[in-house]
């Protein structure tokens, strides 16, 4: 397994930024606030604009951009979610910047100590379902924290219970899968939930990958991904099979009644978005709880060394 340098905020965030379109997607916000609410963290609702509000100066008529107005404007939208969080007990900031949002996010992520992103996807539809949006495409690969996305098939529970019992993670025999099984275990800890591994292997590398073992004897080995510190204190719950990566991942997490999946967006790339082959995007686009990704600058950084070909048309750490 890689060495690591995991944050513990990762799992147990201070600091969650909600990034917001307008108007913001309130399912969204739901999740982001839940999880403000369940770790006492400071919640900041960021939105970023390439808008502005023209103005005319008083005396001489003159049309101007009015920098101001505009960010008074944007604000005033998400006020109403700010009073929610605060009236919740939740120290709730909004920030807005005028220029491009995925920029604008990972600028203002590296200048405070964020340690989650949340935000949604596109709302549901024939086009929806399909593209994860440029913004949340690009966060995710390239964020230096976990992004915490919720897509269009993702649903509030109705008792508004959003306790994680399950959380499903996907592995592999990548080098990086180490670290994403880590982190996924270190989630299930801080939330005592069960943690189901899962490795699908593809048709074509069935000979290679078991090369005279058993898929038992496999779903064994895939415990050794977990810290042996964790493995006395998680429920852990191993399955490896062959099939299609994005078809199992989805059906078990609804089999297993997932809560949260885990992926590492090790190989998810612009292609990967734009022509919808890659896991990662074709499982936001589908799944029914919410997932969290591991960028490849998050995965470098605990000790995952080894990139996956940027041109691959699979994401994920499959």
């Amino acid at each position: 397994m890689a060495t690591t340098a995991m944050k513990p905020g990762w799992t147990k965030p201070s600091t969650i930024l909600f990034a917001s379109e307008i108007p913001a997607n309130q399912k969204a916000f739901e999740f982001a606030l839940a999880q403000a609410c369940e770790f006492s963290s400071e919640l900041i609702l960021f939105h970023a604009y390439d808008t502005l509000v023209v103005a005319a100066s008083e005396t001489s008529g003159i049309r101007y951009y009015d920098y101001a107005a505009a960010a008074r404007a944007e604000k005033q939208h998400l006020e109403p979610l700010a009073q929610r969080a605060r009236q919740a007990g939740i120290d709730c900031e909004v920030i807005v910047r005028a220029g491009l949002p995925a920029d604008q996010i990972l600028g203002f992520e590296r200048e405070r100590a964020i340690d989650r992103i949340v935000m949604g996807t596109h709302s549901p539809g024939p086009i929806g379902k399909l593209l994860v949006g440029s913004v949340a495409e690009a966060v995710l690969r390239r964020s230096a924290t976990p992004v915490y996305i919720v897509g269009p098939e993702v649903a509030v529970p109705v008792s508004h219970d959003f306790r994680t019992r399950t959380v499903l993670c996907a592995v592999s025999m990548h080098p990086s899968s180490g670290v994403v099984a880590e982190f996924a275990a270190e989630l299930a800890a801080q939330h005592e939930a069960r943690l189901v591994l899962q490795h699908v292997i593809r048709p074509q590398e069935r000979a290679e990958v078991l090369a005279g073992r058993s898929l038992d004897e496999v779903e064994a080995d895939l415990l050794d991904l977990t810290p042996p510190d964790l493995q006395d204190k998680v429920e852990i719950q191993t399955i490896v099979v062959p099939g299609d990566p994005t078809e199992e991942l989805l059906y078990q997490s609804r089999a297993q009644q997932a809560d949260l999946i885990v992926l590492g967006a090790q190989g998810a790339s612009a292609f990967a978005a734009i022509t919808r082959h890659g896991v990662v995007y074709k499982t936001l686009a589908h799944a029914h709880c919410p997932v969290i990704t591991l960028s490849p600058v998050v995965l470098e950084k605990c000790g995952a060394k080894e990139k996956a070909p940027e041109e691959s048309y699979m994401a994920g750490v499959f």
